[in-house]
């Protein structure tokens, strides 16, 4: 039946006049004048036209029909006498003789309003995803992706990169988050595991004798929900160049990626390369953050020396940061919610005072500083009218609560913060190392896979928490959309590095056997990058919601509630893949 369509409903216009055409699409709604006089409007995948109902007959043909039923209509074209200039077919209306039910919607009411579907309850929203997804502002998200998507592979395929796909049943390796593991039938008490990223068979592909890869790579980590990453599985524009150094990364990143985020964005400006470069230490003292928002333009200041002892309690013997703000005419409620607000994101307080226009520091904490004004005044070079906000702790707690207070002045004073537009930079020069905080031992601080700074030179002499990397993260408005660096390609730099963190050569040969031995057959300097596709069309749509650019996402629970998974299996499933499930599971679960 479909294909004796022979328009779409967002295809007819004042030239079609007079025509007999036949569409086919969802009964929108009905607006009935009179018993042989109504209103349709027929909604399709690629707009909506009117129909006029003229005729007593066809009227009682749509008695019974309920809305988002699927209907096909023939009929002729006439010119509307009260055009609507809002849609494509505002010109004409479509006088029908024929209709006819392909697929009745049974249900008198629906989960909700189509048009209004956003409103709803997210839960509700996804488990009717198939009618959320009839929304034409969802579904304009859904194919935006899709276009997006395609000009990232073709700008990548202009660029001499290769499409390869990687396996999606591997064995588990330690990413960094919970792997999902798949029982093996034939190799019983095995398991397969749901690649986290292709990071070693792109680095393997490399050893291979490829010279440019990517893929727009399905990855899959058991993670919790957030704004801004979907549990379970996502995508990124995986990429790794062989013979190549970190600036060829970023001169392919900066060619690709601005162009994309300006054609297709809310915003229609977009940093040109070079982007900014900002060390990762760097970006802490002066963000607080190692993913800024360039696009505020307000820093952070170290106010250690001249606050610390000013009889503040919590002050004392911390590490102060300081943001002073000119122009910041916020009320003092708007000024308790920013710090109430810091406090839920960062579990730290931050804390204010203003110097007003008489030069007197007021409100706040400011009682507490009456006695050393002068030299704050100086140490912070503050004017009349500026508002200082504070956070203290341990540095790197004092850091990251300034860098979250710095997002939220900066998103509540407009004469600070450039919305319009995409600031991307690179966060550079990681450490190698760190001391975990649950360990307390030595550990990786980002990628094991990268390459020191300085080689095997640098691993043999150096501290270790001072060995950086040539590991770098990809930043948009404050969102990282990757991680990326340059690979350890030789064997006796990988057990070295390992062997700091207390694994040896062995261990190595056990944990990534194939990429261990490929290298040792002579493996190219490799290096690479993955921007994450998801937060990429976040950011492009100007959405605050990961799951609003997912076709089929899951909940914050990670279930998907559409098609009811996880769900349990039959016993025979379980045996066949050698699985037992504990009864004290199953009483935990009830």
């Amino acid at each position: 039946m479909i294909q004796s369509r022979t328009h779409t409903c967002n295809e007819l216009t004042i030239a079609n006049v007079g025509e007999k055409v036949t569409l086919v699409g969802w009964y929108d709604n009905l607006r009935k004048v009179s018993k042989n006089l109504g209103f349709l409007i027929l909604r399709d995948f690629y707009g909506v036209t009117q129909l006029v109902i003229e005729t007593e007959e066809l009227m009682q043909a749509l008695n019974g029909v309920n809305n988002e039923s699927t209907l096909q209509i023939e009929g002729v074209v006439r010119e509307r006498s009260n055009k609507n200039p809002n849609i494509a077919t505002g010109d004409i209306e479509v006088v029908p003789d024929k209709i006819e039910v392909l697929g009745n919607c049974i249900y008198n009411e629906l989960p909700f309003e189509i048009n209004r579907s956003t409103e709803a309850d997210e839960n509700l929203r996804l488990k009717y995803r198939y009618l959320d997804l009839r929304n034409p502002g969802v579904k304009s998200k859904i194919v935006l992706r899709s276009r997006i998507v395609a000009e990232l592979r073709q700008r990548m395929t202009d660029l001499g990169f290769l499409e390869i796909t990687t396996p999606i049943l591997t064995c588990s390796s330690p990413e960094g988050a919970r792997d999902y593991l798949v029982p093996s039938r034939v190799h019983p008490c095995k398991f397969y595991a749901l690649p986290q990223a292709p990071q070693q068979f792109k680095q393997i592909l490399m050893a291979s004798g490829f010279d440019r890869y990517f893929q727009i790579a399905p990855c899959f980590r058991d993670e919790d929900a957030r704004a801004d990453r979907s549990p379970g599985e996502f995508y990124q524009l995986d990429m790794e160049m062989a013979f190549a150094s970190q600036e060829d990364v970023f001169s392919v990143v900066e060619e690709v990626l601005p162009a994309v985020f300006e054609k297709y964005g809310v915003y229609k400006a977009a940093s040109k390369a070079p982007f900014v470069r900002i060390p990762f230490l760097e970006a802490m003292d002066k963000y607080g953050s190692d993913k800024p928002d360039l696009r505020i333009d307000l820093l952070v200041q170290d106010a250690t020396e001249v606050l610390a002892d000013c009889g503040f309690e919590p002050f004392k013997g911390n590490v102060v940061k300081a943001i002073v703000v000119d122009r910041f005419g916020a009320t003092r409620k708007v000024i308790d919610k920013i710090c109430n607000d810091v406090e839920v994101q960062s579990g730290n307080k931050a804390y204010w005072f203003k110097l007003d226009e008489n030069g007197e520091l007021v409100g706040g904490i400011s009682k507490f500083l009456v006695d050393k004004k002068d030299n704050i005044v100086k140490a912070l070079g503050l004017k009349p009218g500026d508002f200082i906000g504070l956070t203290c702790g341990t540095k790197l707690k004092a850091q990251k609560t300034a860098g979250v207070l710095r997002n939220m002045l900066g998103a509540n004073c407009e004469a600070h913060m450039k919305k319009d537009c995409y600031e991307f930079c690179w966060i550079v020069d990681f450490p190698m190392y760190e001391i975990g905080e649950e360990s307390g031992e030595l550990e990786f601080c980002h990628n094991p896979f990268s390459m020191p700074q300085g080689g095997i030179d640098a691993l043999n002499h150096q501290d270790p928490l001072e060995i950086l990397a040539y590991q770098y993260d990809l930043v948009c408005n404050g969102v990282e959309l990757s991680s990326g660096a340059v690979r350890n390609h030789d064997p006796a730099i990988m057990v070295k590095a390992f062997n700091l963190v207390g694994l040896g050569e062995e261990d190595v040969k056990a944990k990534f056997p194939a990429m261990y031995n490929a290298f040792c057959y002579g493996a190219p300097p490799h290096a690479g990058i993955a921007p994450g596709v998801d937060r990429m069309i976040m950011l492009i749509t100007g959405e605050d919601s990961i799951k609003e650019i997912i076709p089929f996402p899951m909940n914050k629970s990670a279930m998907d509630v559409m098609m009811n998974a996880p769900a349990a299996v039959e016993q025979k499933q379980l045996d066949d893949v050698h699985i037992q499930i504990k009864k004290e599971d199953l009483e935990e679960k009830a």
